[in-house]
């Protein structure tokens, strides 16, 4: 990214309260539209120039990667998902505004949004985006941390010098490359730690780019309601809710040792982040990151077999994306969630890391039986961790006989998808034994 360093333009950003986001022109007073440029899109804020800890998440993702390679169904509404039976991966926003969101059924999405066009998922493509995204990122900082494919922390504190600019500024003429190399857009939350960013980043989606200062953070929580504090789910604000807490301003009048003797660490975690107090740092170390898939059920399941069904499209997901990404995990994780929303996590370390959805799947399955003794569940998910970088071939190098032919299989499916699409061969899969 070309810096400006002028000496005359910095000190005019630096004693700005804020600058247009089209053409970086410092702005001040009570501007309505850009004096260079006249552009509306002008950002102000007392604590602009002094704020680093950032939250970036592209708009709609998978959506936006698709209208961009089609630029005919940039005014229609896009859906990317799987068939009538599976799920939304994502929406854009002419879709969303009939009510489609991620994760619901595609026959509720098709239903809320007849005319949408709906278009298979393409890992390679997103994921490839993904790192063009990302090394754009790492240009304006070694501390990124990447959340998924399409978002990341970035700290941007003791940057100015390098870049000439403070981290605001910079963050600004980060989202004009993206657009430009990848051909997407994203949003932007600038704060003084994660939490605090992560919100930001959602309040003026798309193209946003909104900031909470530290003058305004109890102000700005208390207004809000408790599902607003990450970590807070649904279950969790029904436990709140009967204890008649309902909005962050009341977190804020309560205790700590109140708020642990009632929910133990959760509400010390209640405490703090009503508060806008968060210590975690922007950690650059992927070695932690995982890949996962999930589904949340219409209906409770507690049939062994059924899960099963369910269990093995989730592991193809996973392995889609690890295969897009490039990497393979030590241990594959299963995640149950029980009617009453009680979560149970699994997992079981591998020999050597794998890709392979027939290995994460096979690894997963001796967890699920053991779990899946009549206990109805609304939720179920799959995933790898601990990941390392692929190396071509390991699969069916280094383990015996018969599951390397079994890798070898699977191999020849994926490029046989490649070439005719998913739904040119399929798995048989075997229910009912204990074998």
């Amino acid at each position: 990214m070309r810096a400006d360093t002028h000496p005359r333009r910095m000190q005019d950003n630096a004693a700005a309260d804020g600058f247009c986001r089209d053409c970086f022109t410092p702005v001040s007073g009570g501007e309505r539209r850009c004096r260079h440029c006249g552009s509306p899109r002008l950002l102000r804020h007392p604590e602009l120039h002094q704020l680093s800890i950032a939250h970036i998440d592209c708009d709609a993702f998978y959506a936006a990667v698709e209208k961009r390679d089609r630029p005919e169904l940039a005014d229609r509404p896009v859906i990317v998902g799987g068939g009538t039976r599976g799920v939304v991966s994502a929406a854009c926003y002419i879709a969303r505004i009939h009510g489609v969101k991620s994760a619901i059924p595609m026959f509720k999405a098709l239903k809320l949004c007849p005319e949408a066009v709906v278009i298979k998922p393409d890992m390679a493509k997103y994921s490839a985006a993904g790192k063009i995204m990302r090394a754009l990122m790492l240009d304006v900082t070694p501390l990124v941390e990447p959340l998924s494919i399409d978002e990341a922390f970035l700290d941007l504190t003791g940057t100015a010098r390098l870049h000439g600019m403070s981290p605001a500024l910079t963050l600004a003429r980060l989202m004009r490359r993206i657009s430009e190399k990848v051909g997407i857009t994203a949003s932007v939350g600038l704060s003084h730690n994660k939490f605090l960013a992560k919100l930001a980043s959602d309040l003026e989606k798309p193209r946003g780019f909104s900031v909470l200062g530290k003058a305004e953070t109890l102000s700005f929580l208390a207004t809000r309601p408790v599902g607003f504090i990450w970590g807070v789910g649904k279950a969790m604000q029904e436990e709140l809710a009967r204890g008649g807490i309902t909005m962050i301003a009341q977190l804020q009048q309560m205790e700590k040792t109140a708020l642990m003797r009632r929910f133990g660490s959760m509400g010390a975690r209640l405490y703090h982040l009503s508060r806008g107090e968060d210590q975690r740092i922007v950690s650059a170390d992927d070695h932690s990151k995982s890949i996962s898939a999930e589904t949340t059920f219409n209906t409770d399941i507690a049939e062994r077999i059924e899960l099963e069904r369910i269990l093995w499209p989730l592991a193809e997901k996973v392995s889609r994306r690890a295969k897009a990404e490039g990497v393979a995990g030590h241990t594959v994780v299963l995640k149950l969630k029980t009617a009453g929303f009680k979560l149970r996590t699994r997992n079981v370390s591998l020999a050597d890391p794998t890709l392979l959805a027939g290995r994460i799947y096979d690894a997963a399955l001796p967890l699920l039986r053991r779990e899946a003794t009549g206990t109805a569940f609304r939720l179920i998910g799959i995933g790898i961790s601990g990941l390392v970088e692929a190396r071509p071939g390991q699969e069916t190098e280094t383990l015996d006989v018969t599951t390397a032919a079994r890798a070898r299989a699977e191999l020849a499916v994926d490029r046989i998808r490649d070439k005719f699409g998913r739904s040119a061969v399929g798995r048989g899969i075997t229910f009912g034994s204990d074998d």
